[in-house]
């Protein structure tokens, strides 16, 4: 029970990268110099002003700085046997990684190695999954700038037995810079996987993270995929993750956002198989003038599909967030089932949300549902707590944490879950600091 890790870096005599790659690179600028940055004027875009990442002009990371391994094990809930990918400012970090522990034919390796090795891996997804319109410039420039990011092939019957954590960590020589990263998962048929992606900011770093996974599951297939974005909060972060969906696969997506000055999540999946299922959660979380901002987009393109979805938000000082969530059903998709709810909590009357859950159906036998509320922590449940000795400040953090517990038990990782939440219950209790 061994994995083959390919080489950090090409070795002499190594094929060149493929002739396609430079065709991609070359479509997604000119794209990208056709399209712009959005601005809110693009109703995807409403809510959300990128001009401060358009104005600060960043450059690619130039250094790649070195990790000490004792930060790094604060961030590997207490499992550091789990296979990982260490990244640093955008380059892969051979050292901290760590390749063992998967079965023969499983290939989890950095891309820059794939696209050298072994480039037909990847060529069927890189580039022609992630094509959803509303992330299309962000993605363009993404695929202009490609170079590196992580890839993870599951073949058919494939079952992994611990999830893959890729960490993605931003220090203080990512200040002005930033880091394009384009990942690729593929599942083979009845493969079954799970990936955490954590994005991490240490030493008060201060760039820009634009970061794209493209998947693809073959009949049956199933994928956890799980992304922590906590960068510092002088940083910028937009993340893209599509998938493509065949007969009866599984997928299990879960987003926490607690970090950056302004975010942008992507979570876009095409439920392209009949009996195909899946489900989107997520939580964010923010205080002072934390930008937060979510994107969904659940197709279904054929019969006897089904999507469950619940987003939920917490947020305190003078915080924004966006919730703007689609499920589209296409004529074909005949006996569709699909549920979409977001949930926010303010904890502020400065805090404001802006939220807008949708439905798109074109067939007519189909039951879906959608709703959104926001309010404020129910005055008599806090009496309750208060009439029983419970402090103010604990009985504000108990009720909160008990908003959001439920979202979270969604994650299939138990160590995940018991880390996000640690992270949670310290943001609250310090949000009741003077």
């Amino acid at each position: 029970m061994s994995i083959t890790a390919l080489p950090e870096t090409p070795r002499a005599g190594r094929a060149p990268e493929p002739a396609w790659l430079g065709v991609v690179r070359r479509e997604g600028r000119a794209r990208f110099d056709a399209l712009g940055y959005p601005t809110t004027r693009q109703e995807d875009w409403r809510f959300t002003d990128v001009g401060p990442i358009a104005k600060a002009g960043f450059e690619p990371v130039q250094s790649g700085g070195e990790l000490d391994p004792d930060v790094l094990s604060a961030y590997l809930f207490d499992h550091a046997e789990w296979p990982r990918l260490v990244f640093l400012n955008g380059r892969f970090q051979a050292g901290l990684s760590r390749l063992e522990g998967l079965p023969a034919g499983v290939r989890l390796a950095p891309l820059a190695r794939v696209l050298v090795e072994e480039p037909a891996l990847v060529e069927p997804v890189l580039g022609k999954v992630a094509t959803q319109p509303a992330a299309a410039a962000f993605t363009a420039l993404n695929a202009a700038e490609l170079t590196e990011g992580y890839v993870l092939h599951v073949p058919a019957g494939m079952v992994l037995a611990t999830p893959v954590h890729v960490v993605v960590v931003s220090d203080a020589a990512a200040t002005g810079g930033v880091t394009h990263l384009r990942n690729v998962v593929a599942l083979g048929a009845h493969a079954e996987a799970s990936v955490v992606e954590s994005y991490l900011g240490v030493e008060d770093s201060a760039g820009f993270v634009n970061v794209v996974t493209e998947g693809t599951l073959a009949d049956g297939a199933r994928l956890d995929h799980c992304r922590i974005q906590r960068e510092t909060e002088r940083a910028f972060h937009v993340g893209t993750v599509e998938v493509r969906q065949e007969r009866n696969s599984y997928f299990n997506s879960f987003s926490f956002a607690l970090g950056a000055a302004l975010s942008r999540t992507n979570i876009y999946t095409l439920l392209d198989g009949p009996g195909a299922h899946a489900t989107l959660h997520g939580l964010y979380v923010a205080h002072r003038r934390q930008h937060v901002d979510h994107q969904t987009r659940i197709e279904h393109a054929a019969p006897d599909c089904t999507s469950w979805e619940v987003y939920k938000g917490i947020l305190d000082g003078h915080s924004r967030a966006v919730f703007n969530g689609k499920v589209y059903v296409r004529p074909e998709a005949q006996k569709t089932d699909g549920k979409q709810t977001n949930k926010n909590l303010l904890l502020s009357e400065h805090a404001k949300v802006d939220t807008k859950p949708q439905l798109e159906i074109y067939a007519d036998d189909v039951k879906c549902t959608h709703g959104a509320t926001v309010g404020r922590l129910d005055d008599v449940a806090l009496f309750y707590l208060l009439f029983r000795g419970i402090s103010k400040a604990d009985a504000r953090t108990l009720l909160t944490y008990g908003f959001a517990a439920d979202v979270l038990e969604e994650i299939r990782s138990r160590p995940v879950v018991e880390h996000l939440e640690a992270l949670m219950m310290e943001r609250l209790t310090a949000g009741q600091q003077p």
